[in-house]
């Protein structure tokens, strides 16, 4: 590969703001002497995704979640994601330039699903949530490494990265963690407590070393739902889920001026 070879790639939703901000940001990116490949190209220096959380999300698990820098531009609701506006495109190419930014390093959430006839692996940036198919109500026996934690009966758990804990964790009720502390974030998703299913009912916290193993109940194992960052997976005969933090690091891209707390403040207060 030649030495001066600086490609970025810009991955954008069908929207029309997305697609028009695409269009003038590789306009702007030739014009500065880098290269915006037609074709997703792995070798190249940087991701800028445009559109909103969602298609950020996507976006990474499209390319499987691949070992190059991300940044996002912003043209949905919250973009709690995205690290810019269509209106900084300029000041985004100049910082970017002078290397005015920083790699935010985390690590995804990894679930080994076991059927009685294979073992399948998912990420989540966000979280994995295991549900009822259908809303059903389910039963599932949580151990926490070689520690029987609960029998759980309800609608879910949800296990949250700190990345993830902003999303679907915090409208459950779940705490907002500080992305800087790399644990686990195992929250209940309306837990029934009875004589024969003692639930939590609020969140737990666990240390970035710990496997969380599910089983679920042996008449529920064709009836579970696994949601990895708003994606669903069915799998028929689940006979243990385990999930623990990968090792896997994603690479966030952020200006110098990014706070985690302020970023907060700005989109939920």
């Amino acid at each position: 590969m030649e030495q001066n070879y600086r490609a970025i790639n810009i991955v954008s939703n069908n929207k029309p703001l997305s697609l028009e901000t695409a269009r003038i940001l590789k306009y702007k990116l030739e014009k500065n002497d880098f290269i915006v490949p037609d074709v997703f190209d792995y070798n190249a220096e940087l991701i800028i995704c445009i559109g909103g959380d969602g298609s950020f999300l996507r976006t990474v698990h499209k390319y499987g979640f691949p070992n190059i820098p991300i940044v996002g531009i912003n043209t949905g609701h919250l973009g709690f994601f995205q690290e810019l506006s269509p209106y900084e495109l300029d000041e985004f190419i100049y910082k970017y330039k002078r290397g005015e930014y920083f790699i935010d390093k985390i690590n995804p959430v990894e679930g080994i699903i076991c059927t009685r006839k294979s073992c399948i692996e998912i990420l989540g940036i966000n979280e994995i949530v295991i549900k009822g198919d259908k809303s059903t109500t389910i039963h599932l026996n949580l151990s926490l490494d070689k520690s029987f934690l609960e029998k759980f009966s309800g609608d879910g758990i949800l296990i949250s990265t700190p990345t993830g804990s902003t999303a679907y964790n915090y409208s459950l009720g779940g705490s907002i963690v500080d992305p800087r502390l790399n644990l686990m974030q195992i929250t209940p998703i309306a837990p029934i407590n009875t004589t024969a299913y003692r639930s939590f009912t609020s969140s737990i916290v666990v240390p970035k070393y710990s496997t969380i193993k599910i089983h679920p109940e042996y008449r529920y194992e064709n009836s579970i739902l696994i949601i990895s960052d708003g994606m669903e997976y069915r799998y028929s005969s689940i006979v243990e889920i385990q999930i623990k933090l990968s090792e896997l690091e994603i690479q966030l891209m952020r200006l110098k001026e990014y706070n985690f707390w302020n970023r907060v403040k700005e989109k939920f207060l």
